[in-house]
């Protein structure tokens, strides 16, 4: 796919870039794997929402490390090409760039299957089920990301976003359009409890936290709520994110799929 033209254009609403570490950060030239150069789409227009399923005690300094691992164990042993996020949020609300190609750009992830394209998937380090409270630091650093990232777009965090999947291993059949949040969870699109129902119950103050960084009073098209069939017998399915992930083909993780 060919590179996508800059725009010259600022949209009307935006939000100051929040800081980013970038993937210097925490990954090294002997960790690196050799991949495929980035894929891109014309624009980011949802964000899917996940958790890592990983322990919550951590230092926050050892966030690079956890990444690192989450990184080796996508690239190692289930031979995928970068690590499948495009964002990666820590405890204490740093943020850090995950998969390659520009955290400006419209980088096709690996995250939500079927949802990948125009989309961009920011992980939340931890584990957020029930009763695990999510630190105010992280939710405040996830709709500061959120608000720039939309924005980009002129895109309304409280908004609803026209998708179609592209894998029926999704929620929806391949070729199906759903309207869906454009802040989303991943259980949104994918049979899963991802990002767990404590990080889900905050979704609509990171919604209301983006709007309001990106200078939004009125809620502004397109609105709506949810649409699209998902395929019959689906249902949620308490899987961690690496069970999801792992069943992902290597050439639809190539392709965003």
């Amino acid at each position: 796919m060919p590179t996508p033209a800059r725009s010259t254009a600022a949209p009307a609403h935006t939000a100051v870039r929040p800081p980013i570490v970038p993937r210097t950060a925490w990954l090294d030239a002997r960790t690196r794997r050799r991949q495929p150069p980035p894929r891109y789409d014309d624009k980011v227009v949802a964000v899917f929402v996940h958790h890592t399923d990983s322990p919550n005690g951590y230092d926050c300094a050892d966030a690079p490390r956890i990444i690192r691992y989450l990184y080796t164990g996508q690239t190692g042993a289930r031979d995928w090409d970068d690590i499948g996020y495009n964002f990666l949020v820590d405890r204490c609300g740093t943020i850090y760039e995950g998969r390659a190609g520009g955290v400006d750009r419209p980088v096709t992830g690996a995250h939500t299957q079927g949802f990948n394209h125009r989309t961009a998937g920011i992980a939340a380090l931890g584990t957020f089920t029930a009763g695990s409270p999510v630190p105010q630091p992280m939710v405040d650093a996830i709709a500061a990301l959120t608000a720039w990232k939309l924005g980009l777009a002129d895109v309304d965090p409280r908004t609803m976003a026209r998708l179609t999947s592209s894998n029926s291993l999704s929620r929806y059949a391949a070729g199906t359009t759903a309207t869906l949040p454009a802040l989303a969870g991943h259980n949104d699109g994918y049979m899963t409890s991802c990002p767990g129902a404590a990080l889900t119950a905050r979704l609509p103050e990171i919604r209301a936290t983006a709007a309001r960084l990106q200078g939004r009073t009125a809620v502004t098209a397109p609105s709506g709520t949810l649409t699209g069939t998902p395929q019959a017998g689906f249902r949620v399915l308490p899987f961690p994110p690496s069970t999801v992930m792992n069943n992902t083909r290597k050439t639809d993780r190539r392709r965003g799929r």
